[in-house]
């Protein structure tokens, strides 16, 4: 077997990387290695859903067998915790469209060609997928800091998480038509910005120790 992780920053997926029985081009954005005898590649794209969109289109092919995209997310729901690690089975792109006055007008709405929302129709891929909690998530380039932006992005998409990539991966990897995961673990809520309230290092640790007892199990 053959896997693409992808992610927007190396330290996202650090611990993972070390894990690596077999480690090469170490230093670069795209660094290939062995893990349980699985061969796995990591792609680290940047920041947000245009580099995303295109360091993934032109890397995914035939040879993969799955590709996963790993990293931290904000929450809107506080049913789900600190840490906590999400299987985000929908994402959208949740600003394409345009404004009118106090109204969002979505692609649909004017009637224009273009693909907002993707649902992952891959199926489980192990047990422990089946264990995460399974959600739907909005891509952005800002993501929400602000009261009145949060309650109406919410109001109209009702999302649980929020990331800078997820939908642009899985763009991706519906188009190259190649079985994909996104797994994110939450590190902050999604309320007016407060950098105290996060932490990075658990979601960090919580998800590396995921994707681990992910990629031992398939």
């Amino acid at each position: 077997m053959k896997i693409l992780i992808v992610s927007a920053t190396r330290f996202e997926v650090e611990p993972l990387i070390g894990a690596m029985a077999v480690l090469r081009n170490a230093e670069s954005n795209f660094i290939s290695g062995a893990f349980n005898g699985i061969e796995i590649d990591f792609l680290i794209t940047g920041v947000g859903m245009v580099a995303t969109a295109y360091f993934t289109g032109k890397v995914l092919d035939e040879s993969y067998d799955l590709a996963i995209n790993a990293g931290i997310c904000g929450s809107f729901n506080k049913n789900l915790e600190i840490g906590d690690v999400v299987n985000i089975s929908e994402d959208a792109f949740s600003e394409l469209g345009a404004e009118d006055d106090v109204s969002f007008l979505s692609l649909e709405d004017m009637q224009l060609p273009g693909i907002t929302k993707l649902i992952n129709r891959s199926g489980a891929l192990s047990e422990v997928l089946e264990r995460l909690p399974k959600v739907n998530g909005i891509t952005v380039n800002t993501t929400h800091g602000n009261e009145s932006s949060i309650q109406k992005v919410y109001d109209r998409m009702h999302p649980y998480v929020e990331s800078m990539e997820g939908a642009a991966f899985m763009f991706a990897c519906e188009q190259e038509r190649i079985p994909y995961v996104q797994l994110r673990a939450v590190s902050n809520y999604v309320e007016k910005r407060n950098r105290d309230a996060w932490n990075i290092p658990l979601a960090i640790k919580n998800l590396n120790e995921k994707l681990v007892e992910f990629i031992s199990s398939i």
